[in-house]
């Protein structure tokens, strides 16, 4: 992996996410509740605060989880909820030491099917079917991992120009799409609640 892409908005952390299979997916854990922005430059910041140009799962995994939630802490904090993303990441890293030697990049090399890979993604601790699916767009759209059925394992998110989410964001004006969509998607749910669909 050595591709840049542009989900933090801020040069140093993309240019992290684009080299780092764990930034990636550490980018992605984090993508929930905050702006996408801030959820993509914590990976960034968290390597800064361990005083690496990288994450290591290994070092992660084995960090004393009330420290490792103290850096989260710092301000500005990584997250909304630092402590128990904290939580979730060093869960990931322990996950991939466990599975995968601490080898991020080892979850999809390799993998012959769309479908095989949307599995491995989504027994990730803290990554649900659509979290997975929209990491899984993201590996084939940017970072050219693009096993057989690929697209199809990702769904609507694999679709070319969907702008549906952070696997088509390559710079401004396509994050610009993107948050349009979301918000489309949310004023049709809050229709459909109030009509009481």
């Amino acid at each position: 992996m050595d591709v840049t892409l542009h989900l933090a908005q801020d040069p140093e952390a993309d240019e992290l996410l684009g080299r780092s299979p764990l930034a990636a997916l550490v980018g992605m854990l984090l993508d929930q509740q905050v702006p996408m922005e801030w959820a993509f430059k914590g990976p960034s910041t968290i390597a800064q605060r361990l005083g690496a140009d990288d994450l290591d799962a290994h070092e992660i995994a084995a960090q004393d989880p009330e420290a490792f939630a103290a850096l989260l802490s710092e301000k500005p904090a990584v997250h909304r909820y630092p402590g128990s993303m904290a939580k979730r990441i060093q869960q990931l890293c322990q996950y991939l030491v466990e599975h995968y030697d601490g080898d991020a990049s080892a979850v999809w090399e390799g993998v012959g099917t769309g479908q095989e890979l949307l599995k491995r993604l989504a027994e990730l601790p803290g990554f649900g079917k659509q979290k997975a699916q929209i990491f899984l767009a993201l590996l084939g759209k940017q970072l050219g991992v693009r096993p057989t059925g690929w697209r199809e394992a990702a769904g609507a998110y694999g679709e070319p120009k969907s702008f549906r989410s952070v696997a088509d964001i390559t710079g401004p004006e396509s994050l610009a799409k993107v948050r349009a969509h979301k918000q489309e998607m949310k004023a049709a749910a809050k229709a459909a609640k109030a009509s009481g669909r």
